[in-house]
């Protein structure tokens, strides 16, 4: 696939993919619910020393890094990030050459960040939660989306490019 966007006519605003939701929220949503149950159920503190938490601050940093870029790609292509809207182009420059969800990618980088920084075991817990329901509830619709609307380039982007890594 080439680093220019595929040449394709506008479409009307109402074919979009049936994402209903921010994804940011939903990482959100799960730390905040791994830092409760850490309240409610007293859960311990991970076992990790001050290293390890620099470990985690580290990831969240190179999270939010890939975010920025992936979302600067979106910018430079004209696209809008947000996933309920239409797509005019596939972008298979940057992170989206190795990955083709690296801002989801990155959520979940920051969201394992910040459960080894703060050494909370429940933020840890709900991770597997996150990935799960952001893979079920927002990539599968997004790709069926990009695949009706791109078609065999899609297709091929999809052979050379895994969905997270």
């Amino acid at each position: 696939m080439d680093d220019e966007p595929p040449q394709l006519p506008r479409i009307d605003a109402s074919i979009a993919p049936s994402v209903g939701f921010p994804p940011p929220l939903v990482f959100l949503g799960f730390i905040l619910l791994g830092l409760l149950t850490d309240r409610l159920l007293g859960l311990p503190v991970m076992p990790i020393g001050r290293d390890l938490t620099w470990a985690g601050f580290a990831l969240m940093m190179a999270g939010i890094m890939v975010l920025i870029v992936s979302l600067g790609l979106f910018r430079a292509y004209g696209e809008n990030p947000e996933p309920w809207t239409p797509s005019q182009a596939i972008i298979a420059r940057g992170p989206y050459r190795h990955s083709r969800n690296p801002m989801y990618l990155a959520m979940v980088i920051i969201h394992i960040g910040y459960a080894i920084w703060d050494a909370s075991m429940g933020v840890l817990l709900f991770v597997p939660f996150a990935f799960i329901a952001i893979d079920r509830a927002v990539i599968a619709k997004e790709e069926k989306y990009l695949a009706t609307r791109f078609g065999k380039p899609y297709e091929d982007y999809c052979r050379r490019v895994r969905r997270w890594l």
